[in-house]
């Protein structure tokens, strides 16, 4: 991650109606936000646009706002900031990290790249930039198989960094690819056993779940998806019950859009609140009043890599329009 040092809450003070000073300064600053399902609800009630990892790299591309403040986490900042270098990109919080992207050590993946000297490298865009200038396309949860699909069957591939969506990916193609045994501490701690008695106790509901999750827990699921088809499908399944098998803040927009249907969180192994992630959970609605106020926290990253990791997003939502 690159970025400059943030800035203490008590340094500004805030004021009564945060969501009115928030959009005088999107106003005044000619900011856009956005932000990931995984929010808490009030940044996703200011948001001007709430998406997934694809939707909001499209939105981040095709903006013509000065300022894009990015709730969301570190990864997704820097790719906001790769495709609009001459922006001011805000990060609430620099310590909204990924353990996702923790899981893949730039010196290690290089080595592990050049192992494979003949195979391309699709990254999962959960990485840091590090790994996106080391990749030929970047992939999201929403666009992986497609993108797969449409390369040469004979094309040896790299998948990188998450082993679950990975083997889902391949699951779902055909093709072996060679997996980097990373992961997500929020999608992994899903407990099989727990949700099995949830269906028990719910035999209506639908199990949905995300690609990241284990196979353990996506063998048991009506549907797989990202988390922008997850909140399609539950609009459009004439169910009116659903367990949901991804992080829970994709549940507020699930019940603003359908408020009739229950969701219920699938739980964790542990009793704790771990299917939470403790990263996106990192940003508020204060500190991220207090970005915009004070122009940083500031996501900077060094020119080279920028430009070595533009290339595999561009190819990236090029192929997604197809």
């Amino acid at each position: 991650m690159f970025a400059t040092a943030s800035v203490s809450p008590t340094q500004t003070a805030l004021p009564k109606d945060l969501f009115g000073a928030i959009e005088q300064l999107k106003k005044d600053l000619n900011a856009v936000v956005l932000a990931h399902y995984y929010q808490e609800p009030d940044i996703q009630d200011i948001a001007d646009y709430i998406g997934d990892s694809l939707g909001l790299s499209q939105r981040a591309a095709d903006t013509e706002a000065d300022v894009i403040v990015f709730a969301g986490v570190h990864f997704m900042a820097e790719t906001a900031k790769i495709l609009n270098p001459d922006k001011l990109v805000l990060l609430p919080d620099l310590d909204a990290g990924c353990s996702l992207a923790d899981s893949c050590a730039p010196d290690e993946f290089a080595r592990f790249k050049a192992a494979h000297p003949d195979h391309l490298v699709i990254s999962y865009i959960n990485c840091t930039a590090n790994i996106k200038a080391m990749s030929d396309i970047i992939c999201t949860s929403s666009n992986a198989v497609k993108l797969v699909n449409q390369l040469p069957a004979e094309q040896k591939i790299i998948f990188a960094p998450d082993r679950n969506l990975g083997r889902y990916v391949m699951e779902q193609t055909g093709r072996e690819m060679v997996l980097w045994q990373g992961s997500c501490i929020v999608h992994e701690t899903f407990s099989e056993k727990k949700i099995l008695q949830l269906k028990m106790e719910h035999p209506d509901a639908e199990i949905v779940a995300h690609p990241e999750c284990e196979q353990t827990v996506l063998r048991h699921a009506s549907y797989i998806g990202s988390t922008t088809a997850l909140l399609n499908y539950v609009q459009r399944s004439e169910n009116e019950r659903f367990i949901v098998a991804t992080e829970p803040g994709i549940i507020h927009q699930m019940e603003k859009q359908v408020p009739q249907k229950h969701f219920i969180p699938a739980p964790p192994e542990a009793n704790c609140a771990c299917n939470e992630c403790p990263y996106m959970r990192l940003n508020t609605l204060e500190k991220l009043y207090l970005a915009m106020k004070n122009k940083t926290p500031e996501v900077t990253i060094p020119e080279a890599i920028q430009s070595d990791a533009l290339a595999p997003i561009q190819r990236m939502l090029e192929m997604s329009a197809r």
